[in-house]
């Protein structure tokens, strides 16, 4: 069974960044997306969304990298817990747009780390490693990147 991956985002001005983290984060597994809702993104840029949530939700779900993808229930720099709760994701990937060194977000959130650590996901961030390469022979998924191998 392939292993859960889960990424989030706003995904606003939807673009070929997006689509190729969509695809980096894919190699890991089957990828589900979470959506920041309208509300949320203004909440945390203080303008409306350029496209609603509902035709994020239909581009993100389109791209063919994505298993499924879902708006985010809760609001602010955690809207996603109750996504990763029901999803229950094996790893969870940053991008280095949310946590680079001019991530004026605060990203990934203490508070993130800890709740995605507890629920057994493993945290994968490319800010960590420049870039996280992986290997798989169909049974054992070896990751570098990081100071060590780690495999599973």
């Amino acid at each position: 069974m392939a292993k859960k991956v889960f990424v989030s985002g706003c995904y606003d001005m939807l673009h070929s960044g997006h689509v190729a983290f969509f695809k980096d984060a894919a190699r890991y597994g089957d990828l589900y997306v979470g959506i920041g809702s309208d509300a949320t993104i203004f909440g945390l840029k203080a303008r409306q969304t350029v496209c609603s949530e509902a035709e994020r939700l239909y581009m993100v779900k389109a791209i063919r990298h994505v298993k499924d993808a879902c708006i985010n229930e809760g609001s602010g720099m955690m809207d996603f817990v109750k996504s990763v709760e029901r999803v229950k994701p094996d790893i969870f990937v940053v991008n280095e747009d949310a946590c680079g060194k001019k991530n004026r977000y605060g990203h990934p959130h203490p508070d993130t780390v800890e709740r995605l650590s507890g629920c057994g996901s493993q945290i994968l961030q490319t800010k960590e490693s420049g870039a996280i390469i992986w290997k798989t022979d169909g049974h054992r998924i070896t990751w570098k990147g990081w100071k060590t191998v780690r495999e599973e």
